[in-house]
């Protein structure tokens, strides 16, 4: 039989000593209703959808933080793809960037801490719209504060979009430059996606896909410290209880973001749509990917065997994690920020972790190239070939990969940027400097692989 006494025990110390937390709540609203063909009425329905349906969402998180001593750390909301949305009204790119500030206003009237669906879906080509968003996106989002963004380039079913692909090089690059004082950090919050989930309550890529309910309550929760932790126990085992403790230790982690959202799907009268478990790690000495891996037996991530345990890491995880609840979903797995996650800062400064091993791991992680930092003269082209790569992987191998690049203007390799809170610090990669510009200069897109014809 279950000691809920002892169970109780546990969770209480997974959240005082091991840094678990639920990372975020993310309220999902639909916007399609708000469509209209007057800019003006357009912004003015937006602000008032958002304000209307979250107005309970900050509160509603603190109560059930309060009530059950459970941490939230984020309240987030994320929205239609706004390409869609301002389709009818906008005719240049500073119509979107007038969104993209009403977005940011109604996410600080209600006290998120973001915003997400800023967003562009051009996996097999842009429309007008798609194409004026993509081009406001620098404007956007050195202008706001709130505002995250994300473009999905390519999927298994359609194959990669290199047009949108090349010009996403350049929108970094432009979005980079922009925020040159704050060490280019508009492009901590953009993101360009394969295979983009639309139930992801993680920013920068959440957006609320045209599939999902007029409103639902989608939970994030993470804990490697929790799995570190657990591990540490087993030290020296064989790979089947190496497996099964952190099969069991994910399924416990999952049963608290369950609970989550379940309440806060109670309390505001909106649907549960799932629950992400995903080892997002922070800055936080303990709450770091990276140490999972070295305590699985490497001595710095990056080392022979990386790609390999954290195959391991990221399988056991999910199977963990869909035993503890029906509705598992968004990336689920395990995240590979570089900035985010001190082990894997201490992994780049000690020369044992590449950007090339980074996109080889990116083949068995929940997401791709995180918050990568690269010299800041890096070329846009080179930044999109390293975006084409990130695709390629996703496509081909049938499942969500993204990059998240930044090119800190004024600084290169040997430098740090600082990005601050749960973004971190970043050590300055060094990127391959061979050219690709007559690789993504071609017009088209690659095609979906064979083994997408399915039906």
């Amino acid at each position: 039989m279950i000691n809920i006494f002892d169970e109780v025990n546990e969770t209480n110390k997974m959240i005082e000593k091991e840094n678990l937390d639920v990372r975020t709540i993310t309220l999902g609203i639909s916007l399609l209703d708000c469509i209209d063909a007057d800019l003006d009425e357009l912004n003015r329905k937006i602000y008032g959808k958002i304000i209307r349906s979250a107005k309970d969402l900050v509160k509603t998180g603190e109560e059930i933080s309060a009530e059950f001593g459970i941490p939230i750390v984020n309240k987030r909301i994320s929205v239609t793809p706004i390409a869609l949305v301002g389709s009818a009204a906008c005719r240049k790119a500073e119509d979107f960037a007038r969104i993209a500030r009403t977005l940011d206003a109604a996410a600080k009237a209600v006290g998120v801490n973001f915003i997400g669906g800023y967003s562009a879906l051009v996996s097999k080509g842009m429309t007008p719209a798609d194409e004026l968003l993509i081009r406001s996106i620098p404007q956007a989002l050195s202008s706001t504060e709130r505002v995250c963004s994300s473009v999905n380039l390519g999927s298994t079913k359609t194959g990669i979009n290199m047009d949108a692909v090349r010009l996403m090089g350049e929108i970094i690059l432009e979005a980079a430059k922009l925020t040159a004082d704050t060490d280019s950090s508009a492009c901590t919050k953009l993101v360009a996606f394969c295979n983009a989930p639309d139930d992801n309550p993680f920013m920068a890529g959440a957006f609320h896909g045209v599939t999902e309910a007029d409103l639902v309550i989608n939970v994030g929760v993470s804990g490697p410290g929790v799995v570190k932790t657990a591990l540490e126990k087993v030290r020296g085992e064989s790979f089947e209880v190496l497996c099964e403790t952190i099969k069991k230790t994910a399924f416990k982690v999952t049963r608290v973001g369950q609970l989550v959202a379940k309440e806060a799907s109670r309390r505001m009268n909106i649907p549960f749509g799932i629950v992400d478990l995903s080892l997002a790690p922070t800055p936080a000495i303990g709450d770091s990917v990276a140490d999972i891996l070295c305590e699985i037996g490497l001595e710095h991530a990056g080392a022979p065997g990386t790609t390999a345990a954290l195959a391991l890491l990221n399988d056991q995880v999910k199977k963990g994690g869909v035993m503890a609840s029906s509705y598992v979903g968004g990336l689920s797995g395990a995240f590979i920020p570089v900035s985010e996650d001190q082990g894997m800062i201490d992994a780049v400064s000690a020369g044992a972790l590449t950007l090339e091993k980074l996109e080889a791991m990116t083949c068995v992680c929940s997401v791709g190239l995180d918050m990568i930092a690269i010299p800041g003269d890096t070329k846009a082209s080179t930044i999109s070939g390293i975006i084409a790569d990130e695709m390629a992987i996703g496509m081909v191998n049938q499942k969500t990969t993204a990059a998240r690049l930044i090119p800190v203007i004024g600084k290169t390799v040997g430098d740090h940027a600082e990005f601050g809170g749960l973004l971190g610090h970043a050590p300055i990669m060094p990127v391959n400097s061979f050219g690709c510009e007559a690789f993504v200069s071609r017009r088209g897109r690659i095609p979906a692989p064979i083994h997408s014809f399915k039906n």
